[in-house]
């Protein structure tokens, strides 16, 4: 594998990552979904989705919440939703 197929499929990570955020911002604004349905929806494993999430956290577009019980939500922050809205909203004509 070349360095900028890994660095392709990682943006491709990210990005399916905000997008399944704005879904759930969409769907309920105030309720962050949880870690484990993230997870699931995503098809990935909880590490790989806990360090696409520490991606987005150190850009300032998402806030994680974890609990001591291994638990934990996330949702996008102010400046991912803003991002999102302007990424995976339709156009307007």
């Amino acid at each position: 594998m070349h360095k900028e197929d890994k660095e392709e499929g990682i943006d491709a990570a990210l990005i399916a990552l905000l997008a399944l955020l704005w879904e759930a911002r969409r769907e309920a604004p105030e309720k962050p979904w949880s870690l484990a349905k993230l997870a699931k929806r995503a098809g990935i494993q909880m590490s790989t989705l806990l360090r696409q999430l520490n991606a987005l956290s150190s850009a300032g577009l998402v806030t994680v919440a974890t609990a001591e019980s291994g638990g934990g939500s996330a949702s996008l922050s102010a400046a991912g939703a803003e991002l999102c809205a302007s990424v995976f909203a339709p156009a307007a004509d």
